[in-house]
């Protein structure tokens, strides 16, 4: 008897009984927690076992953004919303223009707050969601699904890869769709969830770890954050912040004060000086410079902060 797509979901390790967790809707609530708990322990190392992949993945997604590329993430449901997730947090953390780090979600912005999930299996709509982002060569585009399998997601990295874009799968069953599909594939089998087909759960946490991995890594190594050499006390200071309010500006100074050994007010007359803008005031600091001088170091080294701080930029 032919396979059908009900068979061939059921086959997956992220859809089948977790033994380890029978009896859930029998167990006291500190049961459940320890259980869940204990099966969350298990995702790092799935994820660790991935680590070449994501090294690959990290490589490609900083090489696309310096050379003015962009980093499109794609997926539906709750790989969508992690996605969405991850793209958001990049401007304010890493200082990236909004357009450089995007997602594309099934369902479109209704789909972060309410399921939208029949979206999920139209490879027609996969394609046109993605289409209307214009992929091209200098981009990385990443695609998510718990199964590996899901069409809109499946079909609109193959969309990418036509486009010559370069792509990316993260998924937690091997040999799927999705991972074909992929210039790299990064695969973390967590296995069976506690809430069997629950990918939220275990798969959806060992997806955010990669994303974290995969978006930090490539930022570090465009040089959008900081860390001295000379003190271990100053390290991966996130010094592309953007300083917009009360919290921010206080977490800006404190960089600003601990990688330069400035005073607060020094520190606080810098920053405004830079327009708010940390890197600018850090080297302004660091080199004795003007806003415009730090301002055109950086400029000619894309932003890379180490760079502009070394003596032969």
């Amino acid at each position: 008897m032919p396979s059908t797509p009900a068979t061939t979901i059921r086959s997956l390790n992220t859809e089948r009984a977790n033994p380890k967790a029978t009896g859930l809707d029998r167990m006291s609530a500190l049961q459940i927690a320890r259980t869940i708990n204990a099966e969350d322990a298990t995702v790092a190392a799935a994820v660790q076992r991935a680590l070449p992949q994501v090294a690959k993945a990290i490589d490609l997604i900083a090489a696309a953004l310096g050379n003015g590329g962009r980093l499109i993430y794609v997926g539906a449901g709750t790989s969508g919303r992690i996605a969405a997730l991850d793209a958001s947090e990049c401007p304010p953390t890493f200082g990236t223009d909004a357009r450089q780090v995007q997602y594309v979600i099934a369902g479109g912005e209704q789909a972060l707050g309410h399921a939208v999930e029949a979206n999920e299996d139209s490879r027609p709509l996969g394609v046109a969601d993605l289409k209307r982002r214009k992929p091209g060569p200098r981009d990385v585009v990443v695609g998510l699904a718990a199964s590996g399998r899901t069409p809109y997601t499946v079909a609109a990295l193959e969309f990418a890869r036509r486009a010559g874009a370069k792509t990316i799968a993260v998924t937690c069953n091997r040999k799927s769709p999705l991972a074909t599909a992929a210039d790299v594939a990064i695969v973390a089998e967590v296995g069976p969830e506690v809430l069997a087909g629950s990918s939220r759960m275990k798969a959806g946490t060992a997806q955010k770890m990669v994303l974290n991995m995969l978006t930090t890594g490539a930022m570090a190594r465009l040089g959008r954050i900081y860390s001295d050499p000379n003190n271990p006390a100053v390290g991966n200071r996130m010094v592309y912040v953007h300083a917009k309010n009360a919290k921010l500006v206080e977490r800006a100074l404190g960089i600003l004060e601990e990688t330069t050994g400035a005073t607060r007010d020094q520190a606080a007359a810098a920053l405004q000086s830079a327009g708010q803008q940390v890197p600018v005031a850090l080297v302004m600091l660091k080199l004795n410079l003007s806003a415009a001088e730090a301002r055109k170091r950086l400029k000619v080294e894309k932003g890379h902060l180490r760079n502009a701080l070394a003596k032969q930029s």
